[in-house]
């Protein structure tokens, strides 16, 4: 017989590991590598394996150089997951580089299938995600904090300073994905009806159309 307290860490001990495994967003590999065929013609969950590699599949120099900052939102996203890095197909992690002009946003999205965890490599941003019971939780980060983001809330980033800012994101995820909430709203095809957002966003339909054509 197991002796109470021994039975008390073997039953945490068993919860931690359920709890562990069942947080990983992306399925474990069955193979050493699966490098993505990004031409393959079949669809399934993640992509088909391609016979010939090579170690370019597992390269990337995308995320070592700031990207311009010179659009409506003043920030820009650079992912660096399955789709710019074949040699990621299966390995359940990817990462991106966002970068912020003064006063830039990385306008308020979500990750369906990922966890993300932010490092500043310089500058500040205020950063932030809403809970399902629509609780803010923000703070401010600088060079060489971290914030972190739970799969599939509502979260943001905003340079709030008078320099530029950059950071590096991580995810538990080959191909996280992103869904901008206004774009997806406001810009979706074929487009949400306009009765459906005016009764949401309690906004008249006049206004409804101005947000499309900005988003459009």
């Amino acid at each position: 017989m197991v002796a109470p307290g021994k039975l008390y860490v073997v039953v945490v001990m068993v919860l931690i590991a359920t709890i562990s495994n069942s947080v990983s967003a992306d399925p474990d590999m069955l193979q050493d590598i699966c490098v993505a065929d990004h031409n393959n013609v079949v669809k399934m969950n993640g992509f088909a394996c391609k016979e010939n590699f090579s170690a370019s599949d597992f390269f990337f120099t995308g995320l070592a150089m700031p990207q311009p900052t010179n659009n409506t939102l003043g920030s820009i996203v650079t992912f660096a997951h399955v789709l710019q890095i074949p040699g990621l197909n299966t390995l359940g992690v990817s990462m991106a580089r966002l970068d912020f002009a003064p006063g830039g946003l990385n306008q308020p999205h979500t990750h369906p299938r990922a966890n993300e965890m932010l490092f500043v490599l310089y500058g500040e941003l205020d950063a932030g995600f809403i809970t399902t019971a629509n609780v803010l939780v923000s703070k401010t980060i600088r060079q060489g904090e971290i914030f972190t983001f739970p799969m599939g809330l509502v979260h943001f980033q905003i340079n709030n300073g008078k320099e530029p800012a950059a950071a590096i994101a991580a995810f538990n995820s080959q191909y996280p994905g992103r869904e901008d909430i206004a774009t997806s709203l406001f810009a979706a095809t074929p487009p949400v009806p306009n009765s459906v957002l005016s009764k949401a966003f309690q906004i008249s339909y006049q206004e409804v159309n101005a947000i499309k054509s900005k988003l459009a």
